[in-house]
């Protein structure tokens, strides 16, 4: 029998994919939030991921020790979490913000604890990129949505810092699935008592399983391959990319428009990750959160 050769991509296309792929999800998503809502929506992404993941992992569950479950249950609680968080953001503010105010996240965690000088001017940038995106007269974009984008952009620190603790007590796509399974617990309660499962029909099920495709299943599998033989600093300074293609994704898919001051914010901030991550000894997550 013929041994079936497994396509892959060169690691640069793969990361690119990812990306466009995540933001693609989130496009989607968004266009559910008017039917099922934003915890509804986020219930089905997350139900599903986890289904197909079971399916592709087969993870043996019954073999997990003590120690292992320990490890990998916190890591999944905070990817619901997190989860759950940017979908309510996303229900009100445009996607290029939610995507650039989540990365604060991973930015400051890369900056904690530096001592360089110089990592200085990658806080400033930062910290510029907010000042633009805040509408200071109170009007304008949702300070709600704002507010549920950075906590969003915390529980994405805490889920790299327990996603590598997780990763060191099981096989990576092993603990993705289980923790996928365990993210379900912080958000389905709020899915199904929003009442939004109820307006399902077979068309915006589909539309939950190429959700689940394009924000989930697929970049993951990209994103493995890719670290396979892409060094993780050059993979985080690419993840850096996010911000920008979310903005561009929210504008061509959504028609959501970006003043010049907020893509001023989101340049900054993708300058500050990129810069931090060339900089400092730890970089942006190996594997993107959203």
């Amino acid at each position: 029998m013929k041994e079936v050769t497994r396509f892959t991509l060169p690691p640069l296309p793969a990361v690119l994919l990812a990306i466009v792929s995540v933001q693609a999800g989130a496009a989607i998503a968004k266009g559910l939030f008017p039917v099922l809502g934003p915890a509804a929506t986020v219930s089905l992404r997350i139900g599903l991921s986890a289904l197909v993941l079971l399916v592709a992992v087969r993870p043996r569950l019954g073999q997990l020790r003590a120690e292992q479950w320990r490890e990998v249950i916190p890591y999944g609680l905070a990817l619901g979490t997190m989860n759950f968080l940017f979908y309510e953001a996303l229900a009100r503010i445009p996607l290029g913000l939610g995507v650039t105010l989540e990365f604060i996240g991973p930015l400051g965690l890369a900056l904690a604890g530096s001592r360089r000088w110089f990592d200085f001017v990658w806080v400033v940038l930062a910290a510029a990129g907010i000042a633009l995106i805040t509408p200071w007269s109170g009007q304008g974009i949702d300070l709600l949505g704002m507010a549920l984008a950075l906590a969003a952009g915390g529980c994405w620190a805490v889920y790299i810092v327990l996603g590598r603790r997780a990763a060191g007590a099981l096989p990576g796509p092993v603990a993705v699935t289980v923790g996928m399974l365990f993210a379900a617990l912080p958000v389905v309660p709020f899915g199904v008592g929003s009442g939004g499962l109820l307006a399902l029909t077979p068309y915006l099920l589909l539309l939950a399983g190429l959700l689940a495709l394009f924000s989930s299943v697929l970049p993951f599998s990209l994103e493995m391959q890719a670290l396979k033989s892409m060094p993780t600093r050059t993979f985080s300074i690419l993840m850096s990319l996010e911000p920008a293609a979310a903005a561009l994704s929210g504008w061509l898919l959504l028609g959501e428009k970006l003043t010049v001051a907020q893509w001023l914010a989101v340049f900054f901030i993708m300058a500050a990750s990129a810069g931090a991550t060339l900089t400092t000894s730890k970089p942006l997550p190996a594997v993107g959160g959203e």
